[in-house]
């Protein structure tokens, strides 16, 4: 960091020109990077960048460049990121950080080898409602977590199927648990649990998608149940088709008080508390009479929590911005992010084992940790 400031890589014009790299007092887009000339055009307009590279090995190679985010497709996030780490880059990386287990383990090795700084661009870590609940969780106010739900449904990928030449894009009949980041962050980076062990089933149909792709995945949707090293209960559901609302969501079931995220369905963001009031059931029972009411959820993009010129309302529910100062701040401040590839790959990992379930009718298997030994 030379110049006082992050010089940022990015590659990806798609997704890569949400972030706020420009914006940052602390970062600045050194250069950018795209295969297509019409995405490198677009990079290049929102970060006012005049270097860019077709070429993810000509981008690393930049010696101007500190750090890399990764906006590529899936399939290559661990490839592309344990190769701009030894090139001596620190880097951001788009989810999921990984495609197995495998990947999972070189991914850590890379980084603790090169002590370069890694972080996974984790969007539910960083949703308006799960910043309050992790401020909650922090105050005690759940008691204790004992089980959780996470949905993320996404129908309406088909025109993503196909690359703007005409071939399959990494997006087709791609397995739904091998995006599973938008779920067990809701946990794992809310209470800071590990997912050891899971039961999957998958459902799909005869469509030719399924009886034909690179993955060998015969799911559109999926289901599992995992297990947490403190014995809790996580349901995880990931639909890429049926009769329902698109939803990044998750509910959390507490001792003393739980919080259900907005439902796509028009009910919005809801707390229970326990009390000790009772009331009498329909069959006469009478039982404890919890407290239900509304949440308006804090706008916490419009805060300190973000420099001046972050405070703007955007993607993934405000997640953004966040997510980019959280990166270029732990660089300035030489501290690990909040997702760094701990976080990541216990992220990434359960839902690589839960496909594997999945195929497996259900089989329950144990997931492998990787936290810093």
């Amino acid at each position: 960091m030379k110049s006082g400031k992050v010089r940022m890589g990015v590659l990806g014009g798609s997704f890569g020109a949400s972030f706020q790299w420009h914006l940052h007092p602390h970062s600045t887009v050194e250069a950018v990077c795209d295969a297509l000339p019409e995405r490198r055009r677009a990079l290049q307009e929102t970060y006012s960048c005049g270097k860019a590279y077709t070429d993810f090995d000509q981008l690393i190679a930049d010696p101007d460049v500190d750090a890399v985010a990764i906006c590529s497709g899936a399939p290559w996030h661990a490839r592309q990121s344990i190769a701009a780490l030894k090139a001596g880059k620190h880097v951001w990386c788009a989810v999921p950080a990984a495609m197995s287990i495998e990947e999972c383990q070189e991914l850590v090795e890379t980084v603790e080898k090169t002590g370069l700084t890694y972080m996974m661009g984790e969007t539910s870590y960083y949703r308006q409602t799960m910043i309050s609940a992790r401020q909650w969780w922090r105050e005690g106010r759940f008691g204790e977590i004992f089980y959780t739900e996470a949905e993320y449904h996404h129908a309406g990928l088909e025109p993503l199927f196909v690359n703007p030449d005409g071939s399959r894009s990494w997006r087709y009949a791609f397995p739904p648990m091998h995006y599973p980041t938008h779920c067990t962050a809701f946990l794992v980076g809310l209470t800071g649990e590990r997912l050891t062990e899971v039961t999957c089933y998958g459902w799909g149909d005869d469509r030719q998608e399924l009886r034909d792709n690179d993955y060998g995945n015969p799911f559109w949707n999926q289901t599992a149940l995992f297990r947490t090293d403190h014995g809790h209960t996580f349901r995880v559901c990931i639909f890429w088709q049926g009769a329902h609302r698109g939803t990044e969501r998750a509910q959390w079931y507490g001792t003393k008080m739980s919080f259900f995220m907005e439902h796509p369905n028009g009910l919005g963001p809801v707390i229970v508390r326990s009390t000790e009031a009772q009331e009498t059931d329909d069959a006469g029972f009478v039982r404890t009479l919890p407290v239900f009411e509304q949440y308006e959820p804090v706008e916490w993009w419009k805060t300190e929590m973000l420099p001046e010129p972050l405070r703007v309302n955007t993607g993934h529910d405000g997640s953004h911005a966040f997510l980019t100062h959280e990166f270029v701040d732990a660089l300035v401040n030489g501290r690990r992010p909040a997702i760094d590839v701990y976080e990541a790959v216990a992220y990434t990992a359960p839902g690589i084992i839960a496909h594997q379930s999945s195929l497996r009718d259900g089989e329950k298997l144990q997931i492998p940790q990787f936290d810093r030994r």
